[in-house]
């Protein structure tokens, strides 16, 4: 794992040293929707690139070429107004990452960039996490969340287990794990896959949604996407200071599973960050996202 951070760090030292808009055709030439309104949003985003401030996080991403960053304005955008999620999911995310061998309204993957100032969290209980028991604990927690989705007019989630089991980077601070999803009424499954960045004053999060069978590609992306935030001076993990700097109120397992689970399962995560696809079948949704399948990209068309 330390030889791929290696070379994904010097990947991204190849990218701009300072952030680039593109605009969509530059991106993405070839690629032209025959709907006039989704060829207006998707050219209305700035696909940014390189050196990228995250506003509130006291952090930095590099963002190389094979990816682009979405401000928290656009990300909004795409996550409500096309993934179809609802409003509040936007509420506190700070951008997205995507990768650019695909637009943002293909079958693709995204990474939903949030940061939370809970406080600095001691890594001393990574390697002694219970991992099998955090999975049930979440597992139940999912369960008890039913009932309240139910209420709330969308479908039950069966947690089936790990995509894959979670891992902890000691030397940079970062933890990754991903979880398979199965909604009720949808045969395709959804993956959520989680990266943690521990920094002096709280938790940079990116959360991966794509469907199972991504699970591969982004596993492939995880080393580089892992490698690009970075917590400027004064706000890293080794910042901290011992008895004058806030301390998270849960600890390390928390990471995955104690505020999830004190916050009624994966309620929150589940409604936040589905997939567009997923919603398209479940909901049979409307405007922007009934135009989704008329959209012709060469022959290919999205799948519903």
């Amino acid at each position: 794992m330390f030889f791929k951070v290696a070379i994904a760090v010097a990947a991204i030292a190849c990218a701009s040293a300072s952030a680039q808009a593109k605009q969509y055709l530059e991106l993405f030439p070839t690629q032209r929707s025959e709907d006039e309104n989704t060829q207006k949003f998707l050219e209305s985003l700035d696909y940014q690139q390189g050196d990228i401030a995250l506003a509130g996080a006291s952090a930095r991403l590099n963002v190389p070429n094979g990816f682009y960053f979405l401000s928290d304005r656009d990300a909004g955008r795409l996550l409500v107004d096309v993934w179809g999620n609802p409003p509040e999911s936007a509420k506190n995310v700070i951008g997205m990452i995507l990768p650019a061998s695909k637009t943002p309204i293909e079958d693709t993957w995204g990474a939903v960039l949030t940061f939370d100032q809970d406080g600095y969290i001691s890594d001393a209980e990574a390697e002694s996490s219970d991992y099998p028991s955090i999975l049930k604990s979440l597992q139940t927690a999912t369960e008890d969340s039913n009932e309240e989705r139910k209420k709330l007019g969308y479908p039950s989630i069966r947690l089936m287990g790990w995509a894959s089991p979670p891992y902890y980077d000691k030397l940079n601070h970062k933890l990754h794990w991903a979880k398979e999803l199965e909604f009720e009424g949808n045969p395709k499954h959804t993956l959520n896959y989680d990266v943690r960045a521990l920094g002096r004053h709280g938790v940079l999060k990116m959360n991966f949604v794509s469907g199972m069978e991504q699970l591969a590609e982004i596993k492939q992306s995880i080393p580089v996407v892992m490698a690009m935030p970075e917590f400027t001076d004064g706000a890293k993990y080794s910042d901290y200071i011992p008895g004058a700097d806030k301390v998270a109120a849960y600890g390390f397992g928390g990471l995955i599973a104690g505020k999830a689970a004190a916050k009624a399962g994966l309620l929150v995560i589940a409604l936040a960050f589905l997939k567009k696809a997923w919603i398209l079948v479940a909901f049979g949704a409307v405007g922007v996202l009934g135009k989704l399948k008329a959209m012709i990209f060469g022959n290919k068309s999205p799948k519903a």
